[in-house]
């Protein structure tokens, strides 16, 4: 780890965080990630050497504890990752108000795009018995243009491959189309609307599918009027 050498909280805080990853695996970690297979769905260009390196150095600085045997890990936060929370929360509305420029065709990732939705869709909108809502993204990457999410008693499970059910709704647009919807860029049912996106099933489902996908929690955030002041004076 390269230092600064400087006593400055902040300078010791940003040697430990900063890192290139690191500040995304505690989003992963807060997000309710605690198995290395999750983690690495939720940072899926980084090598499982760098997650592994990234995760022993988090344990060693109390950030996070491992638990469980080899090859069954289980990572928490401790009290102190905890504390990170409003500090990713504020890093990224400042990055859905003030960084979002044009996403390039490097930004644009399936895989990644699903797995947030599969953690952060509300099952409450839908009923209690199997929905099924199958995603297509013709211009995906070959193998990731076609996802299911599965909607059930309360849970919802991500598949990559047919599961076999009947199909309740199935949704066709562009993987950019549904990146910004998911980042609050783009208004739902604006993109249907505008035949962006391509909707088919019964009215009964189609109609809640806006309250079924939530958005992004971190876009959500970048869409209030005013982030919290920090005092940096003492009283």
């Amino acid at each position: 780890m390269k230092v600064y050498g400087q006593f400055c909280p902040l300078a010791q805080a940003t040697q430990l965080l900063c890192e290139r990853w690191t500040l995304l695996i505690v989003r992963e970690l807060i997000a309710g990630s605690t198995r290395f297979s999750e983690l690495q769905r939720g940072v899926p260009l980084m090598s499982p050497t760098l997650l592994s390196a990234r995760l022993k150095h988090l344990v060693e600085a109390k950030v996070i504890t491992r638990d469980g045997d080899k090859g069954s890990y289980s990572y928490n936060l401790t009290d102190a990752g905890l504390e990170l929370r409003p500090v990713v929360e504020l890093l990224g509305a400042w990055g859905h108000r003030w960084a979002r420029t044009n996403l390039g065709n490097q930004d644009l990732d399936a895989g990644l795009l699903m797995w947030d939705m599969r953690r952060s869709v509300d099952p409450a909108a839908f009923p209690i018995h199997r929905v099924v809502v199958q995603f297509t993204y013709p211009d995906a990457r070959k193998g990731t243009r076609d996802w299911w999410l599965v909607s059930e008693n309360g849970e919802v499970d991500l598949c990559l491959n047919d599961p076999g059910h009947e199909i309740d709704v199935t949704i066709r647009c562009s993987l950019r189309t549904m990146t910004a919807v998911w980042t609050c860029q783009l208004g739902f049912n604006d993109a249907v609307k505008s035949r962006d996106i391509e909707m088919l099933g019964p009215s009964k489902l189609t109609g809640r599918v806006q309250d079924w996908l939530c958005s992004s929690a971190l876009s959500k955030l970048g869409m209030v009027e005013e982030l919290p002041d920090i005092n940096w004076h003492s009283p």
